[in-house]
């Protein structure tokens, strides 16, 4: 999760110009927004001296700003640590830090680490080679421990900020004896090692990934409290009891399904019980569905599981209520025959959409001029004669009701146009009529006679592509 203003261009990020660190939106894990950085001081207060400190995927600690250096959101700071020093980002300063401590339950004694200072190139160098280790570093690790035939893996390897310390996180579900494994790190590694074994669930949350509604997820972005979740949280949410869909990246049951439940629990106090039964005089009526949302309880009868009757809440009270003061009841279709509600169907055609013919594409009507005009451009030397030939036969035209003039006899007509035919006379068409001439006839462009005058009579005619 990103900020809207923030991108990339030729290397160099947009946005806040703050490298990926800003304090606006969510461009780290875990990121919090700092709603109090605004506000100015009372008149003698000083600012709050502890400070919030990112490392690697989004483990975070707390630490004293002793020296009272002037820190900021996305400050790269050296931190203290049992042995070294560590490298982190600044993510909150303030009075924010006051309720994120309470929040988190850390009392405020002398014991917390201090702010070393604000980190140097040297630092941020040496820290950057040691962060490039630690991908091959892993694949390693793992293959040393699939060759001691330990029941474990190796999700993550964090540095610390001087490369003096590796902290290996792993996942076992049972209890793994890697006394043998952290000598052979040693030897092959040449640092400290440290194993430290986290659960499924923050092994996603370090890890990070896109869940199944296309969006990071919780854990990884903005969720810290891990509650349990059970398979109850999804019956009251009326959703079928699949694994495979009800599982997160973790292997265990998401997250999300705690976070609508109060909503559903809050609307189905109004549901009577699912398993009450209505008694009638024409036989005993059993719950099969229910809609939440709409407020329904579909009933079918004992007997006759195809034909379900739609009834409210208020409806199978009602009914309930009779049955326990002995009333009857004729049958629940007089109820149900109250929510039908008849639907008029109203068509209207929307631009042409209803429309058979509306992918059709319309007939051209010059169809052989535009296969004319095609071939005159690939052809430039024939262009004059196709453009005589298309001049004497014009096309139709769209009235089609007045009479053609009979076609001129033009003598040597082929002897003036370049390319003509040496062997043609000059007679006219025997077979033409003149009487003919005088009838509504539609013009239909001869194109062989068109490609005759531009051939020469000693070759034969070219064949159209």
């Amino acid at each position: 999760m990103s900020c809207n203003s923030c991108g990339t261009s030729d290397s160099a990020p947009g946005g806040c110009k703050n490298n990926g660190t800003c304090g606006t939106s969510g461009c780290n894990k875990l990121t919090v927004f700092d709603w109090l950085a605004n506000m100015e001081l009372p008149n003698g207060q000083k600012q709050f001296p502890y400070v919030e400190v990112r490392f690697k995927n989004g483990r975070k600690e707390f630490f004293l700003n002793k020296d009272d250096l002037q820190l900021k959101i996305g400050d790269i700071v050296a931190t203290q640590t049992e042995s070294g020093h560590d490298i982190g980002g600044v993510t909150i300063t303030g009075e924010l830090v006051r309720v994120q401590m309470k929040r988190k339950r850390v009392k405020i004694d002398d014991e917390i680490p201090q702010v070393y200072r604000i980190a140097s190139e040297k630092d941020v160098e040496k820290w950057v080679a040691a962060r490039e280790k630690e991908d091959p570093m892993k694949i390693r690790a793992r293959q040393i421990a699939i060759r001691l035939q330990l029941k474990m893996k190796i999700s993550d390897i964090e540095f610390q900020g001087d490369g003096s310390k590796a902290t290996f996180y792993y996942t076992a579900d049972e209890r793994v004896d890697f006394r043998d494994l952290i000598r052979e790190y040693a030897t092959e590694f040449k640092t400290r090692i440290e194993m430290r074994q986290i659960g499924l669930r923050q092994e996603a949350a370090r890890l990070g990934g896109i869940g199944s509604c296309g969006r990071e997820l919780c854990c990884s972005t903005w969720l810290t409290d891990f509650r349990s979740v059970t398979t109850g949280a999804a019956r009251y949410q009326n959703l079928s009891l699949n694994p495979q869909k009800l599982a997160g990246q973790c292997g265990k049951l998401k997250c999300c399904l705690n976070f609508e439940l109060d909503s559903y629990m809050d609307a189905l106090s109004n549901f009577p019980k699912q398993n009450q039964k209505l008694y009638t005089e024409k036989g005993t009526a059993i719950c099969q569905k229910v809609d939440i949302f709409k407020g329904l309880m579909w009933f079918c009868y004992d007997g006759e599981w195809m034909n379900w009757h739609a009834l409210t809440t208020e409806q199978v009270h009602e009914i309930v209520a009779k049955n326990k003061a002995k009333e009857t009841v004729g049958s629940i279709e007089e109820y149900a025959s109250e929510l039908i509600v008849e639907e008029e169907m109203n068509f209207e055609n929307v631009v042409g959409q209803d429309s058979l013919t509306r992918f059709d594409q319309p007939k051209s009507r010059n169809k052989h001029t535009k296969k004319r005009r095609t071939k005159s451009s690939n052809n430039p030397n024939k262009a004059d004669s196709n453009t005589s030939t298309a001049t004497a036969n014009p096309p139709a035209t769209k009235e089609g009701t007045q009479k053609r003039k009979p076609r001129p006899q033009h003598k040597n007509r082929s002897a003036n146009k370049p390319g003509a035919s040496e062997n043609k006379t000059d007679q006219p068409n025997p077979n033409t009529d003149v009487n003919k001439s005088s009838r509504p006839k539609k013009s239909r462009p001869n194109q062989n006679k068109s490609r005759n005058r531009n051939n020469d009579g000693n070759n034969p005619p070219k064949k159209e592509d």
